[in-house]
């Protein structure tokens, strides 16, 4: 009998292209899956490959394909592949759009412009600005069955990265929520409660309240469902948050919950948006959504009649692989979710290749789980959680609290030549191998463009962020973040060739390259990548490469620097065995390499809460791995004696810097060279070339920073290598 099934079965396999099975919009799924007969879903085409290797009918080791005709397919939950009872069957596979042909993976609905007609709702008028109402449109999108509207949830540090409410696209941009001011940001007045501090252990949940700088808020006392965004007290911590009221006689807003510091003033980044008005839909583009009537209101920013809108409805992540090993997602674009775009769990050499992700509300590409908070309040050291898959949660609170957390992140996977951008949270989350057995998971992000990646949360939404041990970044191009463009935790991860500018430029102390807390994390290497336009002048502190907080072991060779960052284009901050080497630097708007003895220039009295007993550094050096045996011991003999006492019986071996290198690097038109900061601080300077001309650019005007093969470098610098300018960026 199973004979003849596996026979029945393979009967349906075409054998044009070896093992294929074709989808299409115009399909039906009672098809036989054949170019000719195609099914309509991806699901059906899956689970008859599935159906058919499982009896035999597809060798185990032979790659099956799902070609994927032109068109948009909604999703309604999410796509899966792998984490079957029986082992996976359905790999090797590959899903792929035909060739030269556009597919939509959408986790949105469209919204036909057939149902928009000038806005008539009369408390809606009466909310709108006068100016705006000529050209204000309203759909009612309960006609349409859409009932769920998602929720505006507090977001930013110290707390869970969350599912987007709905939100708009036209023609696959992404249309702004109904803001105030349309461009920049308001700047905040006097504190007058700085509310709970929850960092500090004050979990009382009380709101802040400050004084506003800018009248319009007089517009906003009847919003029902207001919301801030900015950062309010440090430059490194945004937050969104709903207002609870507004005085118009004392000109003060009250925030209905805390910010993880208590709020802060005087700084240039003290500043936020107000979101989520009707009252300020005053601009083509800006729209608005009523939950309890279930009325869209959008001003068209184009011409309605031939524009494709899309709300996003799917919370869940629009493709999940998982437990698999050997698939592969080819030419698709994944687009229009609240949540994830693609979660990959388990398994090995999986691939997504020339892929389009985008317009999801929180990260584009997550490697291994996330977590979720179990203790009850916004916190940093009392934070609780379990690891979950399929949401990103408190993923930065889990692994900031147990830093050699293996996520699953599996191993082998690859994410080459595709585009994440417009993503709520982060571009891409990397993880892969074990940072406390030091084993590589050699996961990999290869050629790829990342960009707008923190459209929601800023803190922690990096473009790429790597963990575990072994992984690699490649031939990448990052730009256009407020935050960092790289956030790294864990060894021996690899940065080359990559393209990293306009980032850290609407924050402060930030950075594009950041690691930093866990001195343990070493061997990482940051070598021939170009980093321009990070930070800003009259950001006081941004960096360019960031070892924060006794980073230790780090190379950072034959990178070449450009307009980058106000506190150190190189920073160190009290880190050992820190070498740069081979780079050139130009232009930056402070010191070309910053080291910081922070024990003896600000951290004394937070000694007991690194190096006591249960303090960070003990417990991350001693628990969570043991720098005195193997395999810490034998990879990093340096760092053995890192928690040793000094002579004087209360300060530590870790607390002075030692083993920095800083030589063979050439600056150009730097203001301020070197900065050593406090008792300690520590660093080899061997020869350094430093100028104000061009040293011999082919053309600096331009952004080729080539050198010419009779450069001034090479005569003054002997032994300067060749930095192999050219290979950086995306591959084509």
């Amino acid at each position: 009998m199973r004979l003849h099934i596996a026979l029945a079965l393979c009967a349906f396999i075409p054998a044009a292209y070896g093992t294929e099975f074709f989808v299409s919009p115009t399909g039906h799924d009672n098809n036989t899956g054949t170019r000719d007969r195609p099914f309509q879903t991806l699901e059906r085409a899956r689970d008859q490959m599935r159906t058919i290797r499982a009896a035999g009918g597809i060798p185990r080791d032979q790659s099956a394909t799902i070609w994927i005709r032109e068109g948009t397919y909604a999703l309604t939950r999410t796509f899966e592949l792998g984490r079957l009872d029986a082992g996976t069957p359905e790999a090797p596979l590959t899903l792929a759009a035909y060739p030269n042909e556009v597919v939509r993976l959408s986790g949105g609905i469209p919204l036909p412009p057939s149902i928009f007609h000038p806005a008539r709702n009369a408390e809606a008028l009466n909310r709108l600005p006068s100016s705006s109402r000529p050209f204000v449109l309203e759909a009612d999108l309960r006609a349409l069955g859409i009932t769920d509207m998602g929720a505006h949830r507090q977001f930013g540090h110290g707390l869970p990265v969350v599912p987007a409410p709905m939100e708009l696209f036209w023609n696959d941009s992404v249309l702004q929520l109904a803001r105030y001011p349309n461009a920049g940001a308001v700047l905040m007045g006097p504190v007058i409660d700085t509310g709970s501090v929850p960092r500090i252990g004050d979990y009382s949940n009380r709101g802040g309240r400050f004084r506003y700088t800018d009248p319009r808020h007089n517009r906003w006392t009847a919003a029902p469902d207001a919301w801030l965004q900015g950062f309010f007290h440090y430059g490194f911590a945004d937050d969104k948050i709903r207002i609870a009221s507004i005085d118009t006689v004392r000109q003060e807003v009250a925030l209905a919950s805390p910010h993880m510091y208590g709020l802060g003033s005087g700084e240039n980044f003290n500043q936020y948006v107000a979101l989520n008005l009707l009252e300020e839909l005053d601009e083509p583009g800006e729209w608005y959504v009523d939950p309890s009537s279930g009325l869209l209101f959008l001003w068209p920013p184009g011409e309605m009649s031939t524009a494709r809108i899309v709300a996003s409805l799917l919370e869940q992540p629009l493709v999940a692989i998982e437990e698999a090993t050997d698939c592969v997602l080819r030419n698709l674009v994944i687009e229009n979710g609240r949540g994830l775009g693609v979660y990959i769990e388990g398994g090995a050499r999986n691939r997504l290749v020339g892929c389009t992700i985008r317009n999801v509300g929180t990260v584009g590409v997550m490697l291994g789980q996330g977590a979720r908070q179990t203790f009850p309040h916004i916190t940093a050291d009392d934070y609780t959680g379990v690891p979950v898959s399929r949401e990103v949660g408190t993923f930065h609170s889990q692994a900031y609290r147990n830093t050699v957390w293996e996520r699953n992140a599996g191993t082998h996977h690859a994410i080459e030549r595709c585009e994440v951008f417009n993503t709520g949270s982060g571009g891409i989350i990397l993880g892969g191998g074990s940072k406390k057995d030091l084993v590589a998971g050699g996961c990999a992000v290869t050629d790829c463009r990342i960009h707008e990646f923190s459209r929601r949360n800023k803190a922690g939404a990096a473009g790429i962020f790597v963990d575990g041990c072994g992984n690699r970044v490649m031939h990448n191009e990052i730009f256009d973040g407020d935050l960092q463009a790289i956030i790294v935790h864990g060894n021996d991860h690899t940065f080359e060739f990559n393209r990293i500018h306009h980032v850290a430029r609407n924050s402060n102390d930030a950075s594009a390259w950041y690691l930093g807390r866990d001195p343990s994390d070493q061997g990482n290497v940051v070598r021939w990548n170009f980093f321009y336009e990070v930070g800003r002048p009259d950001r006081k502190w941004t960096m360019g490469v960031y070892c924060d907080d006794a980073t230790c072991g780090v190379l950072i060779e034959g990178n070449v620097f450009y307009h980058v960052a106000s506190y150190g284009t190189v920073y160190s901050n009290g880190g050992h065995d820190i070498t740069v080497r081979n780079n050139i630097f130009v232009e930056g708007y402070g010191p070309a390499y910053q080291l910081k003895s922070m024990w003896y220039d600000f951290g004394m009295s937070e000694i007991p809460y690194f190096f006591g007993e249960n303090g960070i550094y003990t417990t991350r050096l001693t628990r969570s791995v043991n720098i005195r045996k193997p395999p810490y011991s034998e990879r990093y003999p340096g760092l053995k004696d890192w928690l040793d006492l000094l002579p004087d019986g209360r300060t530590f071996v870790g607390m002075r810097p030692r083993r920095n290198t800083f030589e063979r690097n050439v600056l150009v038109q730097y203001e301020e060279t070197f900065r050593l900061v406090g008792k300690y601080a520590q660093c080899d300077f061997g020869d350094n070339y430093v100028t104000q001309k061009d040293p011999g650019f082919v053309n600096a005007g331009t952004l080729d920073f080539r050198l010419k093969d009779d450069a001034d470098v090479y005569r003054n610098l002997p032994g300067f290598q060749r930095i192999p300018f050219e290979k950086i960026g995306p591959r084509p």
